[in-house]
């Protein structure tokens, strides 16, 4: 159940030691709630922020020292102004970030160009952060970690284990371990008409192949129906000569590959759990449910990458 509004008012004004006012819930945020807030100084200005709250409580330092990190490195991050082990509050940047209108609105239309290269220049100031600068991250091999996933279902899914098959077969060599964003695609980018101002999410951050991070990217779930690989708003060459001359050195074209076909494979088997989630009644959704129905299409998808 979400908190009332004049909680989460109450609890981040006494954070910043300011009177915050209209608090409402943003739409988005499986796992925490995401609020927009004013805070008021004593002069009368308005502040506006973001509240992400997890109700878990769940210590906030990996995030906060990846936002303060990748602002080090000159990826565009909004600045944290507060938090504590419940609430990270941050500045609100004017911009979009729902994918069909930054897709489809003429407002957007000169931004859509620039945006493939502005996220290759942003990855690779990412895969630039210190990997020491962020204590608690880890690496981990994705295959076991997906094909435990699809077992614990106990569901069927051939064209998945023939995927987890093209995958474990087709390992791409050992790379440079690098911190890697892990849901960097069109979604969760803050778009603005001169193109992206904000990398969002960073709670699925780990230490990893810095392929990974271009190859999720183009996965076919995040172009929202558009033909262009890159977010449905770009070109691959684009985004791989912007992050070679920004300094994320080469790109390794058949690991992105590799890395697009295991976000695929990914994501059909994030749909199923989001399903289940619903159909047990953990937590009854209408969007858990819709998320289910598209694992056939990520099922397609695969076919259509490794045959």
């Amino acid at each position: 159940m979400s908190t009332p509004p004049d909680d989460v008012a109450a609890r981040v004004g006494d954070l910043l030691g300011m009177r915050v006012s209209d608090a409402h819930r943003l739409s988005g945020g499986a796992s925490r709630e995401t609020w927009s807030v004013d805070a008021v100084g004593d002069d009368g200005a308005v502040v506006p922020l973001i509240v992400r709250r997890d109700p878990r409580g769940i210590a906030r330092a990996p995030e906060t020292a990846l936002l303060r990190s990748a602002a080090a490195a000159g990826v565009p991050v909004p600045a944290i102004v507060a938090e504590d082990d419940e609430h990270v509050v941050v500045a609100r940047i004017a911009g979009e970030t729902i994918p069909r209108k930054i897709l489809r609105d003429e407002e957007f239309a000169a931004a859509r160009p620039l945006l493939a290269g502005q996220c290759g220049e942003a990855l690779a100031r990412i895969h630039a952060i210190p990997v020491d600068a962020v204590p608690g991250l880890e690496r981990e091999d994705p295959i076991p970690t997906w094909r435990a996933a699809l077992e614990n279902m106990g569901q069927p899914h051939p064209t998945f284990e023939l995927a987890l098959r093209w995958l474990d077969e087709r390992r791409p060599p050992d790379s440079s371990t690098t911190v890697v964003h892990g849901d960097f695609r069109n979604g969760n980018l803050i778009v603005g008409a001169d193109g992206l101002r904000a990398v969002l999410d960073w709670e699925l951050a780990h230490l990893g192949d810095p392929m990974e991070d271009l190859g999720w990217l183009c996965v076919k779930a995040w172009r929202f129906g558009l033909d262009k690989p890159v977010g449905g708003f770009g070109e691959r060459a684009e985004l791989y000569e912007a992050y070679e001359k920004a300094g994320g050195g080469s790109v390794d074209r058949e690991a992105v590959r590799w890395w697009e076909v295991m976000g695929t494979l990914k994501w059909g088997i994030m749909c199923i759990v989001q399903a289940f989630t619903h159909l047990s009644g953990t937590v009854r959704s209408v969007e858990l449910a819709t998320i289910g129905r598209r694992v056939c299409e990520n099922e397609w998808d695969l076919l259509e990458l490794i045959t």
